[in-house]
This record gives C-alpha cells, structure tokens and sequence, in this order.
C-alpha cells in the first residue's frame, strides 16, 4: 500500500487531525492562511436510460491555489455561511459550528500543502472526455478497482451512487447499498439508511467522503481498524483529509478535488492513493 507521506503524523480521528493542523504538523500555521473565496455548486442530473435522478449541493473554499469541498444536503447550507467563510482564517473555520464547513476549510488547507502529487502518494487516473454517464461509469471502475481483487463477496456501500453498484454487479460482487437518504438504487433494491448497522455483515466497505461532513466516518473508520477490513473511500468531499487515514483504517482512496468530473465533458484526472493496483 502507498503511504500518503514518509513523514505523515499518525492520526485515527478528525479531532487529532485538526489538532496536528493547529500544531503545525503539516507546515503553515492555519492562523495564518485565509480563506479568499467561498462558494457552492449546486447539480441535478437524470443520466439517459436511468429512471431516477438525484441531486448534489457542494461547498468550496479556496485557499491559494488550492480547493476545498464538502457536500452538503441540498438547501441545508445557511446563505450566510458563505459569508462566514471568507477573509478569515483557516484555523477560525476549523472551530466553525457548521461541521462541512470545518471539513472544507480543513479539506482546503491540506489541499494546499498535501496537493495531490506522486510525492505525496497520489497515482493520477485519466477519466476520459464524454457524456456525464460515459464518465461516471470510467471514474466508477477507477474506484472499485481499488477494491481487494480477492478475499471479500459482501461490500457494504455508503452513499449510492447507481455506477458505482453497476460495477459491483459486473464483476459478481454481492453489496448493501446504504444512504441517509433510503429510497431504492436502480435495480428496485431497498437502500438501507443505518449503514452501522450492516457492517457486520459485510467484508469491505466503499464509502463516500459525504461521510466526513455527516459525522459518521468515524465509526467506519473505527471498524476497519479493529477488524482489518477494507475500507475504501471515494471523496470529492474532502479528497485531500482522507489521504491521511491511509494505514489508520483507510485501505485505498480515489480522491477527486474540484472540479468534479460532472462539471464538464471534457477530459479530467482523479487521484488513487493506496490499494492494491
């Protein structure tokens, strides 16, 4: 497995990520480093052939060159959030009541000093130029791959997203698809809403970043560590925090800062760290 640095502080939850942050353990003070623009991305899509749609809402910060993101439910996000985050600094954010801002004002920090670079354990992955479903299908092999190639039959899959499953199915893996948001995927399946409590009957777990800005990252974290499981994230939420818990529970990450690939139609790049291939 790629560890993410050689020289990464070892941290198994958000708080003790933060805390290093504040510590300088990755370099600038966070007190000093300010955020110059905030803003959010809002999206509905119904892909050709699929009979369901979903919507997505984001909210970015920009820190130098560097994005930070962290999606939201939609029209949960204040409008005076946006206001909140911007000409102030980074460690201001981090105590922010509103957890997806601390996660994007901490996602654009370690954005700015952890880029995602082949120094800093990122393996870039083409996703080709197409139609949004023709690339969200390319950016769905690019996760599951990471994925072990043997040894796991049950995934439990937190925040669905219908390519991701499709994948899943092709190759003959069995999965539980669970989202806060229930409904079914698909294929008619229920989608469960307490993803705890199926992880027990599961071997690998595939989880979106969402995970971060909810609060329940943590106990899946805890889970995979205590019993060795994979754990395999897929974040545009926070793609720059979770390169951090490689070895503390996280197996792989497939990492896709701003802009995402439903943005446009042209060609793009995600970030694979760890994982077997």
């Amino acid at each position: 497995m790629t560890a993410p640095t050689l020289h990464e502080p070892a941290v198994r939850t958000l708080d003790q990520l933060i805390a290093h942050v504040r510590g300088g353990g990755y370099g600038p003070d966070p007190a000093q480093e300010r955020i110059a623009l905030a803003f959010t991305t809002a999206q509905a899509v119904r892909h050709t052939g699929r009979s369901s749609g979903y919507r997505n809402e984001v909210l970015s910060l920009r820190l130098h060159a560097a994005v930070g993101s962290c999606a939201v439910e939609p029209g949960a996000m204040p409008a005076a959030a946006l206001d909140d985050c911007v000409g102030v600094s980074v460690a201001e954010l981090l105590d922010h009541p509103i957890l997806p801002v601390q996660v994007a004002a901490l996602d654009a920090y370690l954005s700015h000093v952890r880029p995602h670079t082949p120094d800093h354990g990122a393996r870039p992955y083409a996703i080709p130029a197409g139609g949004s479903l023709h690339r969200s299908r390319a950016r769905a092999r690019a996760v599951v791959d990471l994925l072990p190639a043997t040894g796991i039959r049950r995934i439990l899959v937190v925040g669905v997203v219908n390519s991701l499953l499709e994948q899943l199915r092709a190759r003959g893996l069995e999965y539980v698809p669970c989202d806060l948001k229930g409904g079914a995927t698909e294929w008619g399946e229920s989608v469960r809403t307490d993803a705890l409590a199926e992880l027990e009957h599961c071997d690998a777990v595939l989880a979106s970043g969402m995970t971060l800005g909810n609060g329940s990252f943590q106990p899946l974290l805890d889970h995979a560590a205590a019993t060795g499981k994979p754990l395999v994230m897929f974040a545009q939420t926070g793609s720059a925090i979770l390169p951090r818990f490689l070895g503390a529970g996280v197996r792989a990450v497939s990492a896709e800062p701003y802009p995402f690939f439903w943005l446009d139609g042209g060609p793009g790049v995600i970030h694979r760290y760890g994982g077997a291939r």
